[in-house]
């Protein structure tokens, strides 16, 4: 049965356009790459009640849930908070997180650093020597930061436990119009009907049109599907095949 994740992207930030969100499309590359469907990404602003709402819906609805931001030292600070009340949990201040932080700051601990050592109540941590601070595992929630570069350091730690049956992929380049080949997907739908089957314009690109993919995670069943649609395309129409 397939593995399914829902990503909760957190952040004022995001949702003003001040910052661009890389964090949902890197963990989307992430878990296709290993096998893990993807169903829904949600970005919400920082507010206790609505991470909370969304957790809670997430949690109930998908294998893995990741939450991106919202685990700093400021006001605005407040996935924590959410996903415990999304959990039904208190925060609690982990006391093994606590000591890391005083180890780590010395004389510049206070009381706002400290707040990163708060989480829900009952979380895992989850350890790796190639990080600097534990990953916040609360029942299927992972709770990842939202400054990219550490919230990729902390998934490469923990991507082997997500793995699943892969996905296999097969990509048609074709320069003819999506209305010129259109009834060939669909023939091909038909035919195949548990094929994932993408159709993909770009604009004013010289080599190609339309770029199809087609996905499935039985590796005969996409190479039979793409020999049919590749008998169906007008002849010429393919630039290329990967």
């Amino acid at each position: 049965m397939d593995r399914t994740a829902g990503i909760i992207v957190i952040g004022n930030e995001i949702l003003s356009g001040k910052v661009v969100d890389t964090n949902s499309p890197f963990l989307a590359r992430e878990l296709r790459s290993l096998g893990v469907t993807l169903l829904r990404i949600l970005t919400i602003p920082d507010d206790v009640e609505t991470i909370a709402a969304a957790v809670r819906e997430f949690h109930g609805r998908f294998d893995v849930v990741f939450t991106s931001g919202g685990v700093g030292p400021t006001h605005d600070d407040v996935t924590m908070e959410g996903v415990a009340r999304g959990l039904g949990r208190r925060v609690v201040r982990h006391p093994a997180i606590e000591g890391r932080l005083r180890e780590y700051l010395k004389d510049k601990v206070n009381a706002a650093r400290l707040k990163m050592a708060e989480v829900p109540e009952g979380s895992e941590l989850i350890v790796d020597a190639r990080l600097g601070f534990p990953t916040v595992q609360c029942e299927n929630v992972y709770i990842l930061p939202g400054i990219p570069e550490i919230l990729e350091q902390k998934f490469a730690a923990l991507r082997e436990r997500f793995a699943a049956s892969p996905y296999f992929l097969r990509v048609v380049y074709t320069r003819e119009s999506e209305g010129s080949i259109a009834e060939h997907l669909h023939a091909t739908l038909a035919a195949f009907p548990d094929l994932l089957l993408g159709s993909y314009p770009k604009m004013a690109d010289p080599e190609y049109a339309v770029k199809l993919t087609l996905e499935s995670k039985d590796r005969e069943y996409v190479e039979r599907a793409l020999e049919h649609l590749l008998a169906l395309l007008p002849s010429g129409a393919v630039v290329r095949t990967e």
